[in-house]
């Protein structure tokens, strides 16, 4: 079974209907023996850091993640999900996170661009990413696929951790779009709302069996 975080983010139900879809057993829980048992974990989300850790640590949730990791299981983070992995965040005047890998995430900057407007923020709609190395959840992947994102904010990893960075999307500026690292893996992007490529991620990623 795959389980499928509930801290009372949004958009949970389009993640399990992608993953049920592709044929997977899914359930969408914040029962903590659920989630021990559970074969692998996809911890999405929509919404704002400082709620959704104080929803993650008020249910145990975030040491539920942290156990998972140290087992080995496999973890999908998507969005918000990827985002609050990190150590902090600016969003709600400075959020520490669940420190599962290094780096802040950053609020987009509006520089002006070279028509006059703004950059508009949140950076919303379709964006290709630039996959590097071999990954095995980004393989088989069209380089032509674009992927559909919504957010304001983004992963900055720490220095000397960049091997941890997979993808690259570029609004306004390159931007940190997928991470990896033993048997965690994340997007910033939504999988399950980017068409053949996305469940493609999905469907990788319920075959995946890291190494670690």
């Amino acid at each position: 079974m795959i389980a499928i975080i509930d801290y009372k983010a949004g958009n949970l139900t389009s993640v399990a209907r992608a993953v049920a879809h592709l044929g997977h057993a899914v359930e969408i829980t914040h029962d903590l023996a659920s989630i021990d048992q559970a074969e692998r974990i996809i911890f999405p989300g929509v919404g704002a850091a400082g709620t959704a850790m104080a929803n993650l640590r008020e249910l145990g949730l975030d040491q539920a993640l942290g156990q998972a990791l140290r087992q080995g299981k496999p973890i999908l983070g998507i969005c918000l999900g990827t985002q609050i992995i990190f150590s902090a965040s600016e969003e709600d005047g400075g959020t520490p996170c669940l420190g599962l890998l290094p780096g802040r995430v950053r609020k987009f900057p509006s520089p002006l661009l070279a028509d006059g407007q703004r950059l508009k923020i949140p950076h919303m709609g379709w964006n290709r990413v630039d996959f590097r190395g071999a990954h095995p959840v980004f393989a088989g992947l069209d380089p032509a696929f674009a992927y559909y994102f919504v957010h304001s904010y983004y992963p900055e990893v720490e220095a000397g951790a960049e091997e941890i960075i997979v993808g690259t999307t570029v609004y306004g500026f390159p931007f940190t779009s997928a991470v990896a690292r033993d048997n965690l893996v994340a997007v910033q992007f939504h999988p399950e709302k980017s068409g053949p490529g996305g469940l493609r991620i999905l469907e990788n990623f319920c075959a995946w069996r890291p190494s670690c």
